[in-house]
Order: C-alpha cells, then sequence, then structure tokens
C-alpha cells in the first residue's frame, strides 16, 4: 500500500521521563510533537527542553492544551464556562509561544488533551470556545482531533484547518470512539497490534499519536514506524 501520514507524540508531561532520556528519544520517530502547555503536567524548564529537542530534530511542535487538572492528569472533566474556557485556551497557547520562541521554535498547531479533547467531541458549548480561542489570531493554528467531532466540524466551517487523527496504541470502540482508560485493553502495548491497527488508520487520518506515557512507548513506536515505511506510506508533517 502506498499513503502518507504523520506521527504525532505527546511530550512535556513527566521531568522523570525526559531526565532518563526516555522522552527525547521519541523525537527521531516522529514529525510532531504534542507539548503539555503546563496545565495538567509539566513546567517551564520541561517545556523550553523540549521544545529545544524538538527544534534540534527538526519536529514540528504543538500546543497541547487541558483542563488545568494536575491531579487528574488532565483526564478529568472540569466545567469551565465558555468564556473562561478560551481564555484559559488563549492562555497556554500564548504562554508555550513564547517558550518556544526563547527555543527557536514555532507553534504550528492545537490539540487539545485528555479530557477537553474528548469533551469537544460531542459539547457545543466546549467545542466552539475552543474555536474562538483560535479565532483569536489572525491566522488561526490547525486544529487536531478525532474524524467526527463537532469541535473539528466548528473549526472547518470557521475557516480553521483541520487535522484527523488516529491512534496507535489505544483500542477503538465499534462506534469508532476510543475505549476508557479504566476499561482492560484500554492501552495497547503489542507493537504489532499497534502497527496493524495504525496500518488500517492510514488513509483515514491525517495524523497517528502513540502516548508517550504508554508502556513500552518507545518500542511501541519504533515498531509502528518501521511497519508504515515497509508498506511504502510517507511519514511527513501535515502541516
Amino acid at each position: 500500500m502506498a499513503g502518507r501520514v504523520d506521527l504525532n507524540v505527546d511530550l512535556g508531561e513527566s521531568p522523570e521521563r525526559w531526565a532518563s532520556g526516555e522522552d527525547e528519544r521519541l523525537l527521531p520517530l516522529v514529525t510532531s510533537a504534542n507539548v503539555c502547555c503546563g496545565a495538567y503536567a509539566g513546567d517551564d524548564d520541561l517545556i523550553r527542553a523540549t521544545c529545544e529537542a524538538a527544534v534540534e530534530h527538526g519536529v514540528a511542535i504543538g500546543a497541547q492544551v487541558g483542563y488545568r487538572d494536575r491531579e487528574g492528569f488532565g483526564r478529568r472533566f472540569v466545567d469551565l464556562p465558555p468564556r473562561d474556557l478560551v481564555d484559559e485556551v488563549r492562555r497556554q497557547l500564548d504562554h508555550l509561544r513564547e517558550l518556544a520562541d526563547r527555543a527557536g521554535g514555532l507553534v504550528t498547531y492545537l490539540k487539545p488533551h485528555g479530557a477537553l479533547y474528548h469533551r469537544i467531541g460531542h459539547d457545543p458549548h466546549q467545542a466552539e470556545a475552543v474555536v474562538e480561542a483560535l479565532l483569536a489570531d489572525g491566522t488561526p493554528l490547525p486544529l487536531v482531533g478525532m474524524p467526527g467531532s463537532i469541535a473539528l466540524e466548528m473549526a472547518a466551517d470557521s475557516g480553521i484547518h483541520v487535522v484527523h487523527e488516529g491512534f496507535a496504541d489505544r483500542a477503538y470502540t465499534s462506534e469508532g470512539g476510543l475505549v476508557p482508560r479504566d476499561q482492560p485493553g484500554a492501552v495497547l502495548t503489542d507493537p504489532a497490534e499497534a502497527a496493524a491497527q495504525a496500518l488500517g488508520l492510514v488513509g483515514s487520518v491525517d495524523s497517528l499519536c502513540v502516548h508517550s506515557d504508554s508502556p513500552g512507548a518507545e518500542r511501541l513506536l519504533r515498531h509502528v514506524r518501521g511497519v508504515l515505511v515497509e508498506h511504502r506510506v510517507e511519514i511527513e508533517p501535515f502541516h
């Protein structure tokens, strides 16, 4: 088969994984890095280091915005009024832009994290807030999300470039959503299974994600990339 797809990974979330070198070893394997903006995890030193490494490896930097929920790692819904959510997304995006600029990088897209990512897929009020935050820029950044997301529909209607994302390391429900993380088998840890799922998603998505906190993330990502290349799938940024 042939085709093309972006490979992205969530980074800037764990000082421990960064110090061990685990996270940085993922950068040569991907084309885009979703950098945590410091709301649900991470800190400024980690953000700067991640951006510097992304620039060094020629990897695109994306803003991974989320609910300000460090205890729950941004995976719990926070019922923010839409106006407050607009302001929160803007604060996080502007903060990452400042730190990326110091690292010689440029923020080129926005991807919500965790509970916010899933919420804007079906909640029109929260989705509209994220879209409004993007529209505050003269040239809005592309928005990354799952196919069928209300937020992507609203963004596209507003002239924002949308990026359909699939997951190599997450199990899907029969309806096309992700199996909740508290259910058995929600996270795929077998590299062959993840690679087969990634290959099956090529053509229906623009970008494939592997989470840096998935067990054996580096081994899994290497195998996914290797299988894609073996099947003549071009791996390149979507932007």
